[in-house]
């Protein structure tokens, strides 16, 4: 199948390259990891001074590699001094002890190492361990809006954001009719519980599987939401499930590992800190967040922006948190390096309570850093109101700020 290049994620690799440095592009699975290490190789491969070594785990042709010393003596039999080696990995946490096979080719003298992975914990926290932190992490996310339109020959349109919105961004639904959406849905919904599966349940032998799938179930109907450990425990014990406040925080964390959901934390905008307890949650991939409610997109369309508008901006490079002031929230603080901006998300400013609400929290803060309104609202392009820019969601997401 002809591989759609996403070249911001290889051009993040080249950067790295060079730096005595492991390169580990984690991921959500199914949000095209793999793919962008096999455009990579194919890339590597055009130099004739380039020696690539590949290895892809979910494959049977490299079944055979269980451990650190069988992928030593896999490498050793094919490496090349008198080229660049590059040692690539799909999937390497399904090889027992990588870490140390990594770190003793990490400092060689003409080797470069880039892997794949779909768990945080694993990669992060062994690798730092053992390696001293001597990696670098690459985010991939599930599809950006522009990148759905190029994978699935769409031109920009109201119709597309329909689309884009109802089924998500993971790549795999190139090979579907859209318009089918049960088999959309369906495809969704096993990359969902295979994430479970792999990265959650056997990883971390989970008992009480039924609360995971509940829990899931309960973070997509309250996306946006401030949410703290304690109202879950609250609400699953309303329904006749006892879950204590810990194997709450616990599973959380799993799936944020899992890069299933993403947590996000509120700051206090006044007093420039982190707030701790409630927190917002917000799915990587909005198509599997819609799998896991009942209702139509009519009556959830505000969490749908704004889930889409969180990935949007995380993929723009910035860091975001919850806002909050005395007199209210702001839905995205968002920092690069030392310029910040501010942002809420909406579906439709169709009256003057909802502008009230939406413009009214940024005309509260009281600095001189952009502050943005991004809606659905018909007919709106970009207009400014008394500092504060309306920006349509389909211009937002094709052409930034």
């Amino acid at each position: 199948m002809e591989i759609l290049s996403r070249q911001e994620y290889i051009q993040e690799v080249y950067k790295y390259l060079g730096k005595q440095t492991i390169i580990v592009l984690t991921g959500q699975r199914r949000v095209g990891k793999s793919y962008v290490l096999l455009d990579l190789k194919r890339e590597l491969s055009l130099n004739s001074l380039n020696n690539v070594i590949f290895i892809d785990k979910e494959k049977k042709a490299w079944k055979e590699i269980k451990t650190d010393s069988d992928l030593n003596d896999y490498i050793d039999a094919r490496i090349d001094s008198t080229r660049t080696n590059f040692i690539l990995i799909d999937e390497v946490q399904e090889i027992t002890d990588f870490e140390n096979s990594l770190r003793n080719y990490r400092t060689e003298h003409g080797v470069e190492i880039i892997v794949t992975g779909s768990n945080a914990e694993t990669l992060s926290g062994d690798l730092s361990n053992k390696l001293g932190g001597r990696h670098h992490e690459i985010y991939v996310q599930s599809l950006c809006y522009l990148d759905f339109l190029r994978f699935h020959s769409l031109t920009d349109s109201d119709q597309s954001l329909q689309k884009f919105i109802e089924v998500g961004g993971l790549p795999g639904l190139r090979l579907y009719d859209l318009e089918d959406l049960d088999v959309v849905r369906t495809y969704s919904e096993d990359v969902l519980n295979t994430a479970l599966m792999k990265d959650i349940i056997l990883k971390h032998k989970i008992r009480n599987a039924s609360f995971l799938y509940n829990l899931v179930k309960f973070l997509a109907d309250n996306t946006g939401k401030l949410i703290s450990a304690t109202s879950i425990s609250k609400y699953m014990k309303g329904r006749k499930e006892a879950v204590s406040t810990d194997l709450v925080l616990r599973y959380i964390k799993y799936l944020n590992d899992a890069y299933i959901i993403h947590k996000v934390e509120r700051f206090e905008i006044h007093g420039k800190r982190l707030l701790e307890s409630n927190d917002k949650y917000y799915f990587e991939d909005v198509g599997i967040r819609n799998t896991q409610t009942l209702v139509g997109r009519d009556k959830d369309i505000e969490k749908v922006i704004e889930n889409i508008v969180y990935q949007q901006l995380v993929h723009n490079g910035y860091k975001v948190q919850v806002g909050q002031l005395q007199a209210g929230e702001i839905d995205f603080v968002c920092t690069k390096g030392t310029s910040r901006i501010y942002v809420q998300a909406s579906y439709l400013i169709a009256g003057e309570e909802t502008r009230e609400r939406e413009f009214g929290a940024l005309k509260k803060i009281k600095d001189n850093y952009p502050k943005y309104v991004i809606s659905m609202t018909p007919l709106v392009t970009k207009t400014d109101d008394d500092g504060i820019i309306h920006l349509s969601l389909r211009e937002f997401l094709a052409s930034g700020f």
